[in-house]
């Protein structure tokens, strides 16, 4: 019988022979499997690290096996240590700064216009003066975002990955804000959960300690007005942040409804969370343009924050609890196809992106047995409580 087109067969028994020789003083090898499913040429050791330090022992077996074009990757399987060879060494190759430079050039010019064209009411900024009125809003949130991106960039830099410089996605008119966000690619992967966790967090808590500040100070002086439905009257969604921020900085719940006004406290915060929104009058703040970019800043990172597949929430909760995240993705990802079809329409749409684009799952560093660390592991938790109070479940819905 011959084997399938997809099986692996190691037919190099020298090249076999030098790879073994090159870990000996570092892995005890009790056998040597060749999985069949893998690429060509990938070699299986099982058995156990005689180094403590398995990052140590991960940099020294890379160093050896570099020579013969093969990646290392440790695992843990079956109450054993997997040393798999994997055929060939990932080549950073560099990126072209000017598209980076141009896209940033032109999201300016898109988030410039967006925030001018909010500040005249929906016109199309022609005079001077008009574009003027749109640079406290591109200032918002260009900050969040560049400090978002250049979080994940230095964090990148710091663990001496191959990244590049943000790609920002310009989006005028049909954004809200004039634009989708921004990305960075990573030229390498990831070698331990904490070289993933760093890099994951690190955008959040950027764009935050912009985001935060502007949100205080947009609402502060955002006007409370009678509620006008219509058209184009959209309440923004709020979350347990969001609700709190408004309360202390004008002393009420926004939006008030008169319909409300005879519930407790608390139901009244929980029908305001979740968007249940009555007939008939009331009030609510009426964000000027800067304290919409610093909302949209906080609206995104929840977003991101989300613990599903590779976002950044998902490299968080992959670090806590491994390869069972995919099972909590996959969950998740049910629950956004309910909700978008019982409650915000938008979830459907960020199922399909995330099951069908992202992904659910996560795939692990070069080396899974590093552990997190107390120090990590603790500010993952804090991740999760800052995704849990920035999380809108009904965002942007029409009054």
């Amino acid at each position: 019988m011959t084997p399938g087109p997809q099986e692996n067969i190691i037919l190099d028994g020298v090249l076999l022979g030098k790879l073994r020789a090159g870990i000996e003083d570092i892995f005890q090898v009790d056998r040597i499997e060749t999985p069949r499913q893998a690429p060509q040429g990938t070699i299986l050791f099982m058995g156990d690290l005689l180094m403590r330090d398995s990052e140590a022992a991960y940099e020294l077996i890379a160093q050896r096996w570099l020579a013969h074009d093969y990646t290392p990757l440790l695992r843990r399987r079956d109450g054993q240590i997997a040393l798999i060879a994997q055929p060939g060494i990932v080549t950073p190759k560099p990126s072209n700064p000017w598209i980076n430079l141009a896209l940033f050039i032109i999201t300016l010019i898109s988030v410039l216009f967006t925030g001018a064209a909010i500040e005249c009411e929906g016109c199309i900024p022609a005079t001077l003066p008009q574009w003027l009125a749109g640079i406290p809003m591109m200032l918002a949130m260009m900050a969040i975002l560049l400090a978002h991106e250049f979080g994940h960039y230095f964090a990148a830099k710091y663990h001496k990955i191959a990244v590049t410089l943000p790609y920002f996605i310009p989006l005028p008119i049909i954004s809200p804000v004039g634009t989708m966000g921004a990305f960075i690619q990573l030229r390498q992967p990831f070698k331990t959960k904490k070289q993933l966790f760093d890099i994951g967090v690190a955008g959040p808590l950027g764009g935050l300690i912009f985001a935060i500040p502007l949100i205080f100070w947009g609402v502060a002086n955002s006007s409370v007005q009678e509620i006008s439905r219509g058209e184009n009257s959209v309440l923004e969604g709020n979350s347990l942040f969001y609700l709190a921020v408004k309360f202390l900085m004008h002393g009420q719940l926004l939006p008030s409804f008169e319909r409300y006004s005879d519930l407790p406290f608390w139901q009244e915060f929980l029908r305001l969370l979740a968007g249940i929104l009555p007939a008939g009058g009331g009030t609510d703040i009426f964000l000027n343009s800067l304290a919409f970019a610093a909302w949209f800043g906080l609206f995104v990172t929840a977003m991101n924050l989300l613990p599903i597949g590779q976002l950044d929430g998902g490299h968080v909760i992959y670090c806590l609890l491994g390869e069972k995240a995919r099972w909590l993705g996959l969950f998740l990802v049910g629950m956004m196809f309910v909700l978008g079809i019982f409650w915000w329409s938008g979830w459907l749409l960020w199922a399909i992106l995330v099951f069908f684009v992202i992904g659910p799952g996560h795939p692990p560093p070069l080396n899974d047995l590093v552990p997190l660390g107390l120090p990590r592991t603790l500010l993952a938790y804090v991740m999760i409580f800052i995704f849990i109070i920035l999380f809108m479940p009904n965002p942007l819905q029409p009054l």
